[in-house]
């Protein structure tokens, strides 16, 4: 086995990996592209913090960041839950069950 082949399946495999998270939980993305646009807002206003201490600052991007991705992901559980168990009209069956009796 080649080492260019071997480059070439790890990399097609975690990109499927995160493909596939995404796919399953789309506010995971939301919750990382808050976090990034916290720490971006947060490099460009550094220079216009005024009198604040640089560690006070940073303590409070930081609360900002985690509150970003926090928020989506409480967002993004309590949309699944609603769409379990308060949309779904039919719930899911156990097929083991049926297996076993012999239906």
């Amino acid at each position: 086995m080649s080492s260019d082949s071997y480059f070439k399946e790890v990399d097609a495999e975690s990109s499927g990996k995160l493909a596939k998270k995404a796919k399953e939980s789309p506010f995971m993305l939301i919750g990382l592209a808050g976090f990034v646009a916290a720490g971006a807002w947060g490099a460009y206003s550094y220079k216009n913090r005024g009198k604040m201490s640089t560690s006070v600052f940073l303590m409070q991007l930081r609360v900002a960041a985690q509150g970003t991705v926090v928020g989506a992901l409480t967002i993004g559980l309590a949309y699944a839950m609603a769409k379990e168990y308060l949309f779904d009209k039919h719930p899911k069956e156990d097929f083991t069950i049926q297996k076993s009796i012999g239906h």
